[in-house]
């Protein structure tokens, strides 16, 4: 009786259920189509009324890109070009000259050539601008003009490019291309060994598992991991990557969606390579996703001392959708956690301020969370480091100066007037340092502060208010003294200056591989990771 009774009340309930279910579905999707229908009937009204003619491929685009913008910065729309692109990102290989290039409006500009591939056997170098690529001139060409330099292994580019003012041609011939996720491992010293992983592509594990080994078997009985401007890549990498020093079944990220069937669990699936040997972990402010994830995981299971700088806070999760004729498009659907249970991401795109930015955790809001050994570590976007170093962290002005590529720029200038043969004892000197303060006025470089842009919109309202002319000599004192700071800024972060211009100019000399034999001389993190991994009493100190 009790169960026909149950029986009874529980098969109305469920009906009950579905139905709203269901309503809500049905409305959910009814507002999607009303809104399709609302849009389709403007565009076509737009495009068959407008004044002047239209394009509808260019207002589409627009269209689409401001949608996406009132969301973040990692939902995408990919046309057919940007696809390829992604695919050769993620891949580790393509076919093409072999440098890292920088697209701008109207050149091209080698960044980097690697050495003994196409560019570099055709004598580019980095600081060349080109701006012709076989007869297309880069400034007409409106898609990414990067992509007139990749073809078929064997086929010749010739490119027109600007050095130092000249301008000169260069016949280079394709060839693949491949992008190692680990550039570099060696010996720091008889005991420490240095592995640099800057991507997570499809190579990552199983190349930072050959480093490992390898420096295993050179005698390495202690580890720095260096994911400093590492920006991330495949989450199964990380995984991977992380499973190279800890055990098999190990949560190591936990992504949470609205949509169910998004929230999943990653464990690791293979046995570790060594999961005792001592551990240093680099990481600073462009360390972003797949690099957090793996910091994150070494940090709350006490696998690893983290040091440098709170990493870019990079915790949300894309996956790629096909559209129709070719088309993709990257969409947000969840967000990773550590797991100690931390968020990694750090804004918050969707609540934004009362001008329309992004908002971040305060630190005071910030959420502790506990290690496996009980550490307290805490949420608030990244993450932060076992030990931070100021070494790490990059001033306002510097930051200002790397956006507008004036370190480049000026390597580039530096190479030009300068020899430099050997390695051992480079060091830039005060009249370098003067000759790039220099190059800065020359350049107009003038870095406006947060407290300048508030002071002038203060005194654009004090005009409004008709008292500008009673604050006018005060206004000039507060423009003076900014002024003064800003010279002084120069200055004051005069050691972090030299050294970014000392890696990059070395970088010229000595190709990456050089710049990574630098560091290992010059580099403060390396340094302190080092001393770390010395004393092991010191290293379990920050662990326990």
């Amino acid at each position: 009786m009790k169960y026909r009774l149950h029986k009874r009340i529980a098969i109305p309930l469920l009906a009950i259920a579905i139905f709203f279910s269901g309503t809500a579905f049905k409305s959910e999707f009814f507002e999607i189509a009303k809104q399709i229908e609302i849009f389709t009937t403007l565009f076509k009204e737009l495009n068959m009324n407008y004044v002047d003619d239209t394009n509808p491929g260019d207002l589409m685009d627009t269209a689409i890109k401001s949608m996406l913008n009132d969301l973040d910065p990692y939902t995408n729309y990919y046309n057919e070009q940007d696809v390829e692109a992604s695919r050769i990102n993620n891949s580790g290989d393509y076919t093409g000259i072999g440098a890292n290039v920088l697209t701008l409006k109207d050149k091209l500009v080698i960044i980097e050539p690697y050495k003994d591939y196409a560019a570099d056997k055709a004598g580019l170098k980095a600081g060349d601008e080109i701006v012709k690529v076989d007869n297309v001139s880069v400034a007409d060409f409106k898609d990414d003009a990067g992509n007139l330099l990749q073809g078929a292994a064997g086929s010749e580019v010739m490119v027109t490019y600007v050095r130092q003012g000249k301008t000169q041609t260069a016949t280079i011939k394709r060839e693949a291309v491949d992008i190692q996720a680990v550039p570099h491992f060696s010996m720091i010293n008889d005991e420490v060994g240095y592995v640099v992983l800057t991507k997570f592509n499809r190579k990552a594990s199983s190349e930072t598992k050959s480093a490992v080994r390898a420096l295993k078997n050179q005698g390495a009985k202690k580890l720095i991991l260096d994911l400093r401007g590492n920006p991330g890549g495949l989450l199964t990498e990380a995984v991977n990557v992380t499973n190279i020093f800890v055990p098999k079944n190990q949560l190591v990220v936990t992504t949470k969606s609205k949509v169910k069937k998004y929230n999943k669990t990653y464990y690791t699936q293979r046995d570790a390579v060594d999961t005792e040997i001592p551990l240093v972990v680099l990481i600073d402010g462009s360390s972003a996703s797949a690099s957090e994830i793996v910091a994150g995981a070494l940090q709350d299971l006490d696998r690893a001392v983290v040091i440098g700088a709170r990493s870019f806070g990079k915790g949300l999760v894309q996956r790629p959708k096909k559209l129709t004729y070719g088309t993709q498009m990257k969409i947000t659907i969840s967000r990773y956690y550590t797991p100690s249970g931390r968020c990694i991401q750090a804004l918050d795109y969707w609540n934004r301020d009362e001008n329309g930015k992004a908002t971040r955790v305060k630190r005071e809001n910030y959420n502790a969370f506990k290690t496996k050994k009980g550490r307290m570590v805490y949420d608030g976007g990244g993450i932060q480091p076992d030990l931070e170093l100021e070494a790490t962290k990059l001033s306002p002005i510097t930051k200002a100066i790397l956006n507008e590529n004036l370190i480049f720029k000026y390597a580039t200038t530096y190479y030009y007037n300068n020899t430099l043969n050997d390695l051992n004892g480079f060091k830039l000197t005060d009249s370098d340092f003067n000759d790039f303060k220099a190059f800065l006025n020359s350049n107009n470089f003038n870095f406006e502060t947060k407290a300048e842009k508030a002071f002038a919109e203060a005194f654009l309202i004090a005009k409004e208010e008709k008292i500008g002319t009673a604050i006018d000599s005060d206004y000039e004192d507060l423009l003076n003294a900014l002024n003064h700071y800003k010279t002084q800024a120069i200055d004051s972060n005069k050691e972090e200056l030299l050294s970014l211009l000392s890696d990059e100019i070395v970088k010229r000399y000595f190709y990456r591989d050089g710049l990574y034999t630098y560091y290992k001389a010059t580099n403060p993190e390396i340094q302190k990771g080092t001393e770390i991994l010395s004393s092991n009493s010191n290293y379990k100190g920050y662990l326990d």
